[in-house]
Formats: structure tokens, sequence, C-alpha cells
């Protein structure tokens, strides 16, 4: 007779999504193709919910994708020159609101290391009387070439702890940059950051600088217009994301950019299907202008 003590059915644990998936697998799965056609099954089925399924489908897209193929190109990346002085430079890092930065000697060929810009706030409180050094806060730069898959370099990231990389090409010079953001956002969707309106979903348009605002793509064009006294229309498209979809003509990447009459949209978040949110960088003759873009 078992020692274990039995069961009743309202003790037994409650399978969860994937136990239930794995049973509606009824073999292996002969191919890709296959299986993704099971995991649809599975969410029409109610096996699933839709996040799940995106998650999943997330899951093999990365492990199909290199580098290059998430990459932030080297003409988008936001560096920082080792000869500047911090009053330079710092206009740059709270415009941008990235946490980390490159640091560059000659040019973007010359990656010296990466700067955090949290490494900045002992000199700016006076946690310290030592004059601002490179040398003191500069971290190594971690470099992977763009044919690298994008599901081993997950993988590192986890396990070496470090969250951006330079991208090379195959002749040595820097093609981009990666974050672990960049391939997490294509297994979850968006990650919230200090872009977003961290959780308050009545705030579409929240400044971040003198010139530069955080908008959500769903914000509509008449509050946009209403907001900073534009005059986009809003005859073929009602949200600020497909007016910028539109401009470009195709579904821009992260970190793509398209200026209207003076405005300079920059993609911050996007997903398979829409833009989610945007950084707006405002012309200087609307830095003065209206009630709701005065502090």
């Amino acid at each position: 007779m078992s020692d274990e003590p039995s069961q009743s059915p309202s003790q037994t644990p409650r399978k969860n999504w994937l136990d239930r998936l794995s049973h509606l697998f009824q073999g292996e799965p002969k191919d890709r193709h296959e299986l993704v056609g099971m995991i649809q099954d599975a969410e029409e089925r109610d096996v699933i919910d839709e996040e799940t399924k995106e998650m999943i489908e997330g899951v093999l897209e990365i492990a199909e994708l290199r580098v290059r193929d998430i990459m932030i190109p080297r003409s988008q990346m936001v560096t920082i020159r080792r000869n500047q002085a911090v009053e330079t430079f710092l206009p740059i890092i709270i415009e941008s609101a990235h946490s980390r930065f490159p640091v560059i000697n000659e040019d973007k060929d010359h990656v010296e290391g990466i700067l955090l810009a949290k490494d900045l706030l002992q000199f700016a409180v006076g946690l310290t009387d030592e004059p601002f050094s490179f040398d003191k806060v500069l971290r190594p730069a971690v470099v992977v070439p763009e044919s690298k898959r994008v599901d081993r370099l997950l993988k590192e990231f986890q396990q070496q702890r470090y969250h951006m990389a330079i991208v090379v090409d195959e002749f040595g010079g820097v093609s981009g940059l990666v974050t672990i953001e960049d391939i997490l956002e294509l297994i979850v969707g968006e990650i919230e950051d200090e872009y977003d309106a961290g959780g308050d979903e009545q705030e579409q348009i929240r400044r971040v600088s003198k010139s530069v605002f955080a908008v959500h793509g769903l914000t509509p064009i008449e509050e946009f217009n209403d907001y900073f006294d534009t005059t986009f229309s809003d005859e073929e498209v009602d949200t600020v994301g497909g007016l910028v979809m539109h401009a470009f003509g195709h579904l821009p990447k992260k970190g793509e950019a398209v200026t209207l009459a003076g405005f300079t949209f920059k993609v911050v978040h996007a997903d398979r299907r829409r833009l989610l949110q945007l950084q707006v960088k405002i012309p200087q003759t609307h830095e003065a202008d209206g009630e709701n873009l005065d502090d």
C-alpha cells in the first residue's frame, strides 16, 4: 500500500496553459509551419489566449532572426564623445532619455565603452568631490557580429548580465547596436520605460524636455493638433501612429524617424502591426507657443 496521500479532485493542481497546449499536440509537429498552425488552432479553441499565442510566435520568430535584423542602425545610434565635457553631453542624455550610451573616440567605429546615465548621479548630486572622468565610470563594450542568432544573444544577455551590445560587420566596422529590450519586445510586445505614461491611459502626450515629448501612437490627430496647435489632416488616418506610418509608407522599426511640418517623429516602440510609442521633437518656432507647451 502506498504511503503517499491520495489527492481529491479538488486538490489536483490546475494545469497551466503550457500543460494544456502539450496535450493538444497529438505527436510532434512535422515542421515549423505545422507547429504554428497548431498554436493558432489552440488559440481559436481557447486553450491559450491571444497574448500567449503571440508570445509563442515571438519565441519562434527570434530563432530565425539574426542581429542585423533587429539592431538599431549606426546612423541612429546616440553616442557621446570621450572628449566632451559633461555640460555638453548632458542635454543629449536628457533629450534621448536612454539609460546607456556608447562612448566613442574618433568616430562610431571607435567605441571605447558604455556610459550608464545612473553613473553620473554621484557627480550631479555631490556624492563625490572628485571631478568627472570617463575613466571612473566607463564600462566595457560587448561586441557581437551582425550574423549572430538573436536567440543565442538573448541567452548571453541573461548569462553574462549585460544589456547592450555593439554590432560589427564582417570587416570589423560598427554597423549598429542591440539591447536586451529589443529582443524581449519581439516576444512579449511593448515594454514600458521612461517614455511611457506609467499606466495613466489618459496621458497620451507627456513632456520629456523643453522640445521633446512622448506621444502614444493611438493619440487622435485632433488631440495632437489641439495640443501643439498644428493642422495635420485626419481624413485618411485617425491617430498619430497612423499619420507617421502613412508618411513612411511602411511599418517602421524602432529608431526610425521622419520629419513632418518641422516635427520630428521617432519610433520608440512598435509591434508587428502598429506604432505604440513615439518621441516627438518640436520645431524651435513652437517651443514658446501655446499654453500646453509651457511648464
